[in-house]
């Protein structure tokens, strides 16, 4: 194996033609580490915010984008029994995604899916680690609940359907146009919202309220989603597209006995990502190969144009996930 690769870094904070080809060193895996000849790398929201010099990488990961890919494992550090050298796998990154190789916890490491490709797969880790740990695990999501996923044609909301919708749940999404919310009702949403000209509120309420409302809008969208919700209601944030802050009445909290919570997936420990993995294996996988889950992938960009993938993903026309071709 040659000692260099091509990477694409982020040559200083900024839009998305700051995005560059470079050449770095192929990583080496430490403990309980592998290294991946990266075939696809996912693009997501965190990577443009890390681009824009909003969402730092933690001290110890590289400060390449990318936090989801899938391709070989070529090289395995000390410790690891589990993955081979050989394997086909996708995986969640600390960073680094977005280069020829890249390093990262076996444990986060999850075979592809039989049926999906290396394309499919890459476009798997993020979206469902983020669903599963936030909608099931934090959330608690229960068969027969009502659940609101705004933003139900991105990559997490595409996700969020099909998997409220395998266990159960009766879903509702908003999204911003007719032909997003077709989307959304045919991979599973029992109501999609047009937030341009209806009131999620109102038509949770005309339903009884939401038992879980998974947010990634924020701003004016949090006093809003508490009034959506209903008794013992749950709110998961998992990110702010609107901003971090509002004014909220938090009497009704005690009121309706309202629960708030939420993550963010990237600063969590090696070993909570892990359990995340073991419960996806278990649970979503045999979904995935059984045809019940599927990724929704709307494009693929050359290595080369990971600027012009950031800027189409940051236009928000997208219907599901985005993937960078590396290896092929």
């Amino acid at each position: 194996m040659a000692d260099m690769m091509r990477a694409v870094e982020i040559t200083e904070p900024g839009g998305p033609d700051v995005l560059q080809v470079t050449e770095r060193p192929i990583p080496q895996p430490e403990q309980g580490q592998v290294v991946i000849k990266v075939a696809w790398a996912g693009v997501n929201r965190p990577d443009a915010l890390q681009r824009a010099g909003a969402y730092a990488p933690p001290p110890t990961a590289s400060d390449l984008p990318g936090l989801e890919a899938s391709g070989e494992v070529v090289s395995v550090g000390a410790g690891v029994t589990d993955v081979a050298v050989g394997d086909l796998v996708c995986a969640l990154l600390p960073g680094g995604g977005y280069a020829e190789y890249v390093a990262t916890p076996a444990a986060h490491c999850l075979p592809v899916p039989k049926g999906l490709g290396l394309k499919e797969a890459a476009c798997l880790p993020e979206t469902f680690f983020t669903v599963w740990s936030n909608v099931f695990m934090r959330g608690g999501l229960k068969a027969g609940e009502r659940i609101l996923i705004h933003g139900g044609s991105s990559g997490i909301g595409t996700t969020a359907i099909q998997l409220a919708n395998a266990f159960g749940a009766r879903v509702f999404v908003t999204a911003g146009n007719d032909e997003k919310c077709d989307a959304c009702v045919k991979l599973g949403a029992e109501r999609a919202i047009n937030y341009r000209n209806e009131d999620f509120v109102e038509v949770m309420k005309a339903e009884g309220g939401a038992d879980l409302i998974l947010d990634m809008v924020g701003g004016d969208y949090i006093a809003r989603n508490l009034n959506a919700l209903d008794m013992e209601g749950r709110l998961v944030q998992i990110a702010f597209l609107q901003g971090a802050k509002a004014e909220i009445n938090f009497a009704q909290l005690m009121m309706r006995r309202l629960t708030m919570t939420g993550s963010t997936l990237r600063p969590q420990s090696d070993l909570a990502k892990a359990r995340i993995a073991t419960e996806l294996r278990e649970a979503v996988w045999p979904l995935l190969e059984a045809g019940r889950v599927a990724p929704v992938m709307d494009s693929e960009f050359e290595f080369e144009n990971a600027s012009a993938a950031h800027a189409y993903l940051e236009a928000s026309g997208h219907i599901g996930k985005l993937v960078l071709k590396v290896g092929g």
